[in-house]
């Protein structure tokens, strides 16, 4: 195990994980920290905790500071920059009819990057952008092309639950959620009740799923033959979280067992 915090970059969004560096850090805290692109201005959602190390696929940095008024300052220059550099960014795209829909824009804290990130159907052969950018803004540009769950996080909503997404409420990392897992919680396979408004497999899927798998154990199929109290019958139902299952035997009719 080793000692890490976790540290986001912006509202609700992702979760990274940093060496607390022997700092006294706590919930809440903004900190400077070193990054690939740079140092980053993050805010601390957890307080130190331990970790397994085998979870971890890539060195951990570490945090390099807690934040200062000063830092703090040039974190809301860098904000307020980047907003208006979003606006001139769409802009050029509109000029240069390029078919791409930038969604944000964000300085690293020491403005040496200036991130975009933009959504699009197909590749977009944005180098011409990124050079006229680049000498607008006198710093390296990167483009980022995201898909449409990242869009629907940014752009919230109320999903068929009647809540808030959950990408856009809670959600820091989206976990792979695959067709079985409808399968497995005997959902009808109707995109229309398995899909959320990105177009993209329901995340909430997800939750119980270890749950359904768990209860399944040892439970027959539906249409498996088997022998029951009553005779031998061929399953036609399963209800896993009951973890009973209806079996239709001859010359009697449908039975139900429990495991």
């Amino acid at each position: 195990m080793v000692e890490v915090v976790g540290v986001s970059f912006k509202e609700k969004g992702r979760l990274y994980y940093f060496l607390p560096n022997d700092l006294n850090l706590k919930k809440n805290l903004t900190v400077i920290v070193q990054t690939e692109k740079g140092f980053q201005f993050g805010k601390l959602e957890t307080d130190i905790v331990n970790f397994d190390e085998k979870r971890i696929n890539t060195p951990l940095k570490k945090v390099v500071r807690i934040a200062s008024k000063q830092d703090y300052d040039q974190h809301k220059n860098n904000l307020r920059d980047a907003k208006d550099a979003l606006k001139k960014c769409r802009q050029i795209v509109d000029k240069k009819t390029l078919k791409m829909q930038i969604i944000d824009a964000t300085y690293t804290f020491d403005r040496d990057q200036l991130i975009f990130r933009f959504l699009a159907d197909n590749r977009v052969d944005f180098r011409e952008l990124a050079k006229e950018l680049a000498s607008i803004y006198k710093t390296r540009i990167e483009l980022r092309q995201i898909g449409v769950r990242d869009k629907a996080k940014e752009v919230g909503g109320c999903g068929n639950c009647g809540r808030p997404f959950c990408c856009s409420n809670f959600l820091g990392d989206f976990a792979a959620v695959s067709i079985n897992m409808a399968k497995t919680q005997n959902l009808a396979l109707n995109p229309n009740n398995i899909n959320g408004a990105c177009g993209r497999l329901l995340c909430c899927l997800n939750y119980e799923n270890e749950c359904y798998k768990e209860c399944q154990k040892d439970l027959p199929d539906v249409g498996q033959i088997i022998n029951t109290t009553k005779g031998e019958g061929r399953v036609v139902s399963v209800n896993t979280l009951g973890r009973t299952y209806r079996v239709n035997v001859s010359d009697i009719g449908i039975v139900e067992e429990k495991k």
